[in-house]
């Protein structure tokens, strides 16, 4: 990611290192430079940055402290403009959180182009994000409501519980004259709040996407997005040009009948 000790008109490659999460409370990493590869640069300075967030009367205080192992390098970093690309950073937040407001508020359905080869998928599922994961963790509730639009059937749900573990989704049209599916591994999983996946077409050897999806509580419901990450941009608007969201929004309605009637 981008170091803060960048200048607003300057890039500046670099990499974190969590190195402890407490939490809703605070997160503890180690920050440097790097190469335009990723490689950490050892000839610039890291230092540790501590996250505390806090709630307030009034929403939320976020308080960060940074330290570096010496003088000299503090006066180095400050000297880079390390002050004025944090606040640069922190300025940004409020914007962040009004763009996930937005997606709240409109409720359906919604695709963002992040990129070139990232869309974020959002809708606000009315249950809990303890509700929402467990729909997503159940074989036989998946098979209830993640049918996209009508005249589809899930014949195959083999979902994986544990890291490292692979899922496998297949559906068929009413008729049986369609099928498709598709599989995958269990990057990460933070239950009920986070899942990481890889994705790809049952019976293609192309490269898989990545999927990161969140779970955040907010007035009405459950704030769901899935971050996809596509190996190109072509495929990306493939399968965005097929009505995907579409389909998800026949799905998440469905979810929400199934949460309504639990």
């Amino acid at each position: 990611m981008p170091s803060p000790t960048a200048h607003a008109e300057t890039s500046s490659p670099g990499w974190w290192r969590y190195l402890a999460i407490t939490p809703h409370q605070q997160i503890d990493v180690e920050d440097g430079f790097a190469d335009e590869h990723g490689t950490p640069n050892t000839d610039m300075p890291s230092m540790r940055m501590s996250f505390f967030f806090e709630s307030t009367a009034t929403g939320s205080r976020f308080r960060s402290v940074t330290r570096l192992h010496s003088l000299d390098a503090m006066e180095q970093l400050v000297a880079m403009g390390m002050m004025e690309g944090m606040r640069s950073a922190m300025s940004q937040i409020d914007d962040v959180l009004a763009d996930l407001t937005t997606f709240a508020a409109e409720r359906g359905t919604h695709a963002q182009l992040l990129n070139d080869t990232t869309v974020r998928v959002s809708r606000v599922v009315r249950g809990t994000p303890a509700q929402v994961w467990r729909a997503h963790q159940e074989p036989a509730c998946i098979q209830r409501w993640l049918t996209g639009p009508d005249g589809w059937t899930m014949p195959v749900c083999e979902v994986a519980k544990a890291v490292g573990d692979r899922y496998r989704y297949e559906w068929a049209s009413a008729d049986g004259a369609q099928r498709f599916g598709f599989e995958g591994a269990l990057l990460e999983s933070h239950a009920p709040h986070r899942a990481v996946t890889t994705e790809q077409m049952v019976g293609t050897d192309g490269p898989a996407t990545r999927n990161e999806l969140t779970l955040v509580p907010v007035q009405g419901g459950t704030l769901l997005c899935i971050v996809i990450t596509y190996p190109s941009t072509e495929l990306r608007n493939m399968i965005l040009g097929t009505g995907m969201t579409v389909g998800m929004e026949a799905s998440y309605a469905r979810l929400e009948q199934e949460l309504a009637a639990a």
